[in-house]
């Protein structure tokens, strides 16, 4: 009996397993989408063939525009609505309807920016055409959405619904398509976290010795993107002219609590792009002069924050006849839940962004009255500008409403946290001699605030021809300011910086905070376009842009004070200067370079040092014959960047507060790189210890003698087993579940970790951030290479894969081929892409009665 009743047991056990098992993986097939054969699709005029290749990349073909963006609408919700729906729920300040009291904090910053208001005013000035074609797409995402379920749409909805009521996704919009601009345009806004660090540093610090932490420009050492030119009449001119140097920065004290309130706030925006010293790109182009082909090549590889499912999406868009009606034949990539592509190229053009740093932000401290709610500005006292946000929260039966206060400089960021509640006291005595302990509010002006013509730009910049009409369309891209680089199929290059980019009054820099009541620092409108700088075939044959400062000192407009040092681009212009001959192959190479000048710098000091015993020495031996590369195998590559975190902190960790110690990026190499000069300077210097004085070479030593330690600990003690990538590891994180904390969950969603190469101010830019260990905090999330001698010639790859849908063949098929440097065939072609389709979706009108 005994013996049955176990056999029952045992059957009844395997018939819930397998039960469960059929449950789990139709679950997770519900929403695969359909990829072969035909569907009908309300909304459709004419048959759209959609094809896909082996990594489920699609290419669009459609009679007219208005399906073409229709059926991107739609393929892009059949591969990634759950990611095209968090993120809406981000740019609308709407996060905790699906996530509860844990995202409120950052759906009342959200709302205060107003990032969503903001598009729905910007949608009013777009062209007529933009305006429809982002209701095409609108209606494509709702005709894939329609009648189905969470668990149809996402695996995360299935997920979501185990843990509260049953979600159903409101009908897309072009609002929401649009607000995702200013997503992009704050994770790429320049130099704010900068600008309240400085602040933050000052507590500790006299204005003189913070700036010491920020270094000038290397003009000397690293090239600017445009090397010549000047302003004439309000136009710029490529030829070389000398104009009158900015004003000075006439620096302004200021304090610290209420920034370092408004600095953690910021932070708890989800990653969407990334922010931080790592976010960047390199592109550049070269003119036929130097290639194999005699035509241009351009390379671009964006550095964003790694995510999962990949940021980037690849397409093709292409009207089946081009002309005037439907001028859209354009392969690129873009993102979830916009139109177009973002970057990529057309028959005729290719182009490629990259970040400018443009300084578009200035916080401003404002005196406010509570009792009156007005705020001073001049001799008057003008009453705020306030607004009622309300919020649903998931799992709670009442709403929670906050108050948005704004200045006539911006919203109030400081009174954003989770009671709303007022900021703490100031010490900003410098701004108003003699008064200590006065609580300040922060505003922050932004150009993103003000709606713009984004959208324009790019579907103008899709159906570009020309370099006058590329110029044209970079015209109304308003933010984000991005450096834009061009080549096209008759041999040009160029480039061109777009943006609005505010005119300050003399004496600011937006490099500190301004004392919003003093008239004096308010903006004076913004850089003209065509004063911007441009570059048409320059005389050297190549343009590079990898976030170095855009032009020399003699620029009469201050675009930034905090660009990237140059490190990268210079790298690539070494690599390119006086090559001939180049190929697709060459440029792929480039890429992945993981030289780092960093290292060149700072080891041949290191190697000076004497160290102890045979112990520590092996660490050191070492850099003997190290080329300074990075590669993913490397030893000297990891006890290189221990040894680099660990001077970092013992170097700036006793003077800094915490929330400004060094992130080890390319500001960091500059400023050790001057330091190493000064073997007495007073950074060196641990104040901590009392009676003694600490030089360089006191640190050097500590520092490699820390970081022997820590490779034997996190390694080994034999250094041949050591390697930069069992250190430098990428995981791919999914922003919404991957991060619940439940290891199955996570399980489903992330993918990793994978060992690599590279790291920050290197071009293969797999940055990472010394005060929290060595993981990849952002990469080239994309890498291309466009021919245009050959298109079909063309590669591309991005560091994940297509899909959304956890478990699909194509989430994260690509990721193993980024992590060797691979890239994949880019067909372009009609007949290049029938040849490469494994899947054909016939999308069918419904028939007219």
């Amino acid at each position: 009996m005994r013996r049955n009743f176990l056999l029952y047991a045992a059957v009844a056990l395997a018939i819930v397993l397998v039960a469960a098992s059929v449950f789990a993986v139709v679950t997770v097939r519900r929403p695969f989408p359909q990829i072969d054969g035909s569907l009908r699709v309300p909304g459709l005029s004419q048959p759209v063939r959609v094809t896909r290749d082996s990594y489920g990349v699609p290419q669009i073909y459609a009679d007219n525009s208005d399906d073409l963006f229709f059926a991107q609408g739609y393929v892009q919700a059949q591969d990634r609505f759950f990611e095209m729906d968090f993120r809406r729920h981000v740019t609308s300040g709407t996060l905790s309807e699906l996530f509860g009291r844990p995202a409120l904090a950052t759906d009342e910053v959200v709302r205060t920016l107003g990032w969503r208001r903001v598009a729905e005013r910007e949608i009013g000035i777009l062209d007529p055409a933009t305006r429809r074609y982002l209701q095409d797409y609108s209606d494509g995402v709702n005709a894939y959405i329609s009648g189905k379920s969470g668990g149809q749409l996402s695996l995360e909805y299935s997920v979501l619904s185990l843990t509260g009521p049953d979600y159903v996704p409101s009908a897309w919009t072009p609002a929401d398509s649009v607000a995702w601009l200013k997503a992009m345009a704050w994770d790429l806004r320049g130099n704010m976290s900068d600008e309240i660090d400085r602040l933050l540093a000052s507590t500790r610090l006299d204005t003189r010795e913070v700036e010491q932490l920020y270094p000038d420009y290397p003009y000397a050492e690293h090239s600017p993107i445009v090397t010549s030119g000047a302003v004439q009449k309000g136009t710029f001119v490529q030829d070389p002219g000398r104009l009158k140097r900015p004003a000075p920065h006439l620096g302004v004290g200021t304090g610290s609590s209420q920034l370092a309130r408004v600095r953690t706030v910021l932070a708890g925006l989800p990653t969407l792009l990334g922010t931080g010293d790592g976010i960047g790109s390199n592109s550049w182009a070269v003119s036929g002069e130097m290639t194999a082909s005699g035509k241009p090549l351009l390379a671009n590889d964006p550095h964003l924050a790694p995510s999962m499912p990949a940021i980037w999406y690849q397409m093709g868009l292409h009207c089946t006849t081009v002309d005037t009606a439907c001028p859209f034949d354009v392969s690129g990539f873009t993102f979830a839940g916009l139109p177009g592509v973002v970057i990529g190229h057309n028959d005729q053009i290719a182009w490629g962004l990259t970040t400018m740093d443009a300084d578009v932000t200035d916080l401003y401290l404002e005196r406010v009255d509570d009792a009156s709610q007005t705020y001073q500005y001049g001799a008057r006292q003008l009453p705020l500008r306030t607004r009622t946000e309300q919020f649903t929260v998931a799992g709670e039966d009442k709403p929670v409403t906050i108050t948005v206060r704004s200045t006539r400089d911006g919203p109030i960021l400081s009174d954003v946290d989770s009671t709303a509640a007022y900021v703490g006291r100031s010490a900003a005595a410098s701004l108003l001699p003699g008064v200590a302990g006065r609580s300040y509010a922060v505003a922050l002006r932004w150009t993103a605030l003000t709606p713009g013509r984004t959208m324009d730009a790019v579907f103008g910049i899709d159906a570009a021809g020309t370099w006058n009409e590329f110029r044209s369309a970079a015209a109304l891209m308003d933010v984000p300011s991005q450096n834009l680089v061009y080549a096209d199929v008759a041999g040009h290059i160029g480039y061109q910086a777009p943006g609005r980019i505010p005119i300050r009054p003399a004496g600011d820099d937006g490099r500190w905070p301004v004392p919003g009541w003093q008239p004096g620092h308010d903006w004076k409108g913004y850089i003209p376009f065509d004063a911007l700088p441009s570059v048409l075939d320059p005389p050297s044959g190549y343009v590079v842009t990898a976030n170095q400062a855009v032009i020399g000192p003699s620029y009469p407009y201050l675009l930034t004070s905090d660009s990237a040092y140059g490190y990268r681009s210079q790298r690539i212009i070494d690599l390119l200067r006086g090559r001939s001959g180049l190929t697709v192959d060459d440029m792929t190479a480039i890429q992945t370079d993981t030289y780092n000048a960093n290292a060149a710098t700072l080891t041949p000091y290191l190697q000076q040092i004497s160290l102890p015993t045979p112990y520590y020495r092996q660490g050191q031996r070492l850099f003997q014959h190290w080329d300074y590369s990075q590669p993913a195998d490397s030893a000297a590559a990891a006890y290189f960047n221990v040894t680099w975190r660990d001077l970092l902190a013992l170097t700036f960790h006793d003077e800094l507060p915490e929330a400004a110690w060094p992130d080890g990026g390319e500001r960091w190499f500059e400023v050790v790189k001057g330091l190493l000069k000064h073997p007495n300077s007073h950074w060196w210097d641990d104040v901590t210890t009392e009676h003694v004085r600490e030089t360089r070479d006191d640190i050097l030593k500590a520092a490699l003698l820390a970081a022997r330690d820590d490779m034997t600990r996190l390694q080994s003690r034999d250094v041949s087993k050591w390697t930069w990538g069992h250190l430098h590891e990428l995981r791919l994180v999914n922003p919404t579940l991957g991060t619940s904390g439940v290891g199955a969950v996570e399980w489903m969603f992330n993918r990793g970790p994978y060992e690599v190469g590279g790291g920050g101010g290197t071009v293969d830019a797999t940055s990472w951030d010394a005060r929290d260990g060595f993981g990849v905090t952002s990469l080239p999330s994309m890498r291309m290479v466009v021919d245009l001698s050959d298109f079909d010639a063309s590669r591309w790859i991005q560091v994940g894969g297509e899909s959304g849908h956890a478990f699909a063949g194509s989430y994260v098929d690509q990721t193993p081929l980024w992590v060797a440097g691979d890239t994949l065939p880019w067909a372009y072609s009609a007949d290049a892409v029938d040849a490469a389709t494994k899947h054909v979706l016939t999308l069918e009108p419904e028939p007219t009665s």
